[in-house]
């Protein structure tokens, strides 16, 4: 089974930027789709972002114009940019493939 482990998370204040990384142990051409979600405490695990093998994206409403996904089926990665955070998106965020596989989660906290 493919694994996957997410990097890039931290402390970010209001208004700032990260880039999250999802790397593969294997070919994320295996996976019909890549994804990101996130959890906030107390809260429901949520669809952040999807991109498709052929490149077609999707994103929740509330980060549209500010996230990008993107994958390097090369390198066997996806990324997630995050711009204008804001303390809302404050949350842990998964990575997985086609719903099958998960990260172990990276924690992303942006301060007001």
């Amino acid at each position: 089974q493919v694994q996957l482990v997410e990097f890039g998370g931290g402390l970010v204040q209001s208004g700032g930027s990260l880039r999250l990384s999802c790397a593969a142990s294997g070919s994320i051409f295996s996976f019909v789709v890549m994804s990101w979600y996130r959890q906030a405490p107390g809260k429901r695990r949520e669809l952040v972002a999807a991109i498709t093998r052929n490149g077609n994206t999707n994103y929740a409403d509330s980060v549209k114009g500010r996230f990008t996904i993107s994958r390097d089926n090369a390198k066997n990665t996806v990324y997630l940019q995050m711009n204008d955070l804001k303390p809302e998106d404050t949350a842990v965020y998964y990575c997985t493939g086609s719903g099958t596989s998960w990260g172990q989660g990276t924690q992303v906290t942006v301060a007001s």
